[in-house]
């Protein structure tokens, strides 16, 4: 008798993902091998290949692991197909600081991993600031931490476990910030440094990975965060999900992960289109000019601004759908306004048919 069948989903999913890996990283070293190092680029050949340092054959895949349902899922899945694969497997779990006890809990989860064994294991404090409110603040932290044990480990990935129903909540929130198209696109299945992210469940709703954990008999921990209606997400999991699924029918959650992925993929073709339309609109001294800013579709134009802001300095998350309206009324409703403020001390201004965004 094979495993159940919710055992068996979250394995192919992480199948999927470690092939995925495992293949980009196996053309990354033949790359490395035939491109000569530019140190040694007069160096003979015998020389050179005995000068560069060897990349290790199997490459290493961390899990990011709260000790939840759905995080032990993926480790237990990670464990099971990583050996089957040569793909070496590690496990990180971040103490936020929040709660009390909450070091106590990390070690807890350090423990459960390693009798996975995985290896490298460790637990990474942090301290959590309040730029952006707790649930961003938290968030930022945790992902400069987990990039830090990526480089720290040379981690050829990090596998994160969010699932569809996380996706369906992700689309609500942008829905809710009266966001683009970009941010209904909710989370991409592989992101960050060179898709350092990976994302197996995104297909698989939370209950699949909840019921990975029962019957494998493994210990999971229900963060109170996720109960508590201080916090935007939760009150969305717990109220207006079932809510909508009350008033809509089921389905719901289904319908808002196809609309992210539909999405994603009208966003990445305006984002690739907007690359293009970037280096058109700008004279040969890199400025932008405002007439031929003017004559692209609107849904473009933004795109163009919003990228000239960022390079500015101002931050990608600070930086939302109403700033760039404000900008793009430089451009289609000038009538001699003042320069445009923007998050990261960034300020936008129209001068001489030129659109001028840098720091104030």
């Amino acid at each position: 008798m094979g495993p159940h069948p919710a055992v068996a989903a979250i394995r192919l999913a992480v199948r999927r993902v470690l092939h995925d890996v495992l293949t980009e990283h196996t053309r990354s070293a033949e790359r490395t091998r035939r491109t000569p190092h530019p140190e040694l680029a007069e160096a003979g050949a015998g020389r050179q290949r005995a000068a560069l340092p060897e990349r290790p054959d199997t490459p290493l895949v961390l899990v990011a692991c709260s000790g939840g349902a759905d995080s032990m899922a993926l480790a237990s899945a990670l464990a099971f197909e990583a050996p089957k694969l040569d793909v070496r497997a590690g496990g990180i779990t971040v103490d936020h600081g929040l709660q009390d006890g909450s070091d106590a809990r990390a070690a807890e989860v350090v423990d459960r991993l390693t009798d996975m064994r995985l290896d490298p294991v460790e637990a990474v404090a942090v301290q959590v600031g309040h730029e952006g409110g707790p649930e961003a603040a938290a968030r930022d932290a945790r992902y400069a931490a987990l990039d830090a044990a990526a480089e720290r480990h040379g981690a050829a990935a990090v596998l994160l476990g969010h699932t569809r129903d996380d996706q369906a909540e992700t689309v609500l929130l942008g829905l809710a910030r009266g966001s683009g198209i970009r941010s209904l696109s909710g989370m991409a299945a592989a992101s960050g440094p060179a898709g350092r992210y990976r994302r197996p469940f995104l297909q698989l709703d939370r209950q699949t990975a909840r019921k990975a954990c029962l019957v494998q008999s493994l210990p999971v921990w229900d963060d109170p965060h996720n109960i508590d209606p201080a916090y935007t997400r939760s009150r969305l999991r717990h109220e207006g999900l079932p809510a909508l699924e009350k008033a809509l029918g089921k389905g719901v959650v289904e319908a808002l992960a196809r609309t992210a992925q539909l999405s994603r993929d009208d966003a990445d073709a305006l984002d690739t289109w907007a690359a293009e339309a970037d280096r058109a609109v700008r004279d040969d001294a890199g400025r932008l000019e405002c007439a031929k800013l003017y004559a692209l579709p609107p849904a473009v134009r933004r795109r163009v601004l919003r990228r000239a802001a960022m390079e500015a300095g101002s931050p990608a998350g600070s930086l939302f759908a109403r700033h760039i309206e404000e900008v793009d009324r430089l451009i289609t409703g000038w009538r001699g306004q003042r320069a445009i403020n923007l998050p990261g001390r960034v300020e936008a201004m129209r001068q001489g048919g030129r659109l001028v965004i840098r720091q104030s």
